[in-house]
């Protein structure tokens, strides 16, 4: 759990510099690995609570 937490806040804090280096410099290409990063950091999250939530449930 403790990995997970660290895993998601380090992409989170990767897509953020992606996302700050692409305000310093304009090039595009920060921009979209900081999307792709944080899409698919988010779709990990969201599995991982649906795992979560699938445990509770059975």
């Amino acid at each position: 759990m403790l990995l997970f937490r660290w895993l998601i806040f380090l992409l989170l804090l990767a897509a953020g510099v992606c996302f700050a280096t692409y305000l310093g410099t304009g090039q595009p290409h920060y921009r979209r690995w900081g999307l792709i990063i944080l899409k698919w950091t988010l779709i990990a999250g969201l599995g991982f609570f649906a795992v979560l939530i699938l445990e509770r449930v059975l």
